[in-house]
């Protein structure tokens, strides 16, 4: 990854927790949490992809949303591959979901 991209991504990420409620002090410390709710709906799938995409392998991170994101699930097998990451339901609503998400390669 080159040196610009690498910046990118982390204004990126720093624009994200200043701007979208993203806790990097979550469960557990070092876990981020992803507010889906308060994200534009046009860049809700790309600000996870994204945040995804920076992680290290073995890092996760946990979305909330107001609604079952399983489409999401079948998005990312579809383009980073079911054996790229973990999806682990944290919360199945009704009115709070929460879904960690972690890469695994």
């Amino acid at each position: 990854m080159g040196f610009f991209l690498s910046h990118k991504i982390l204004i990126a990420r720093q624009s994200l927790t200043n701007n979208l409620n993203i806790n990097h002090n979550t469960m557990p410390d070092t876990e981020q949490k992803l507010d889906i709710t308060k994200i534009e709906p046009r860049r809700k799938h790309p600000t996870i992809f994204e945040t995804y995409d920076a992680l290290d392998v073995g890092e996760t991170f946990v979305i909330i949303n107001d609604h079952n994101p399983k489409p999401l699930k079948y998005e990312m097998a579809a383009e980073r591959g079911e054996d790229k990451f973990s999806w682990e339901y944290l919360e199945e609503g009704p009115e709070v979901w929460k879904v960690r998400i972690g890469k695994t390669a």
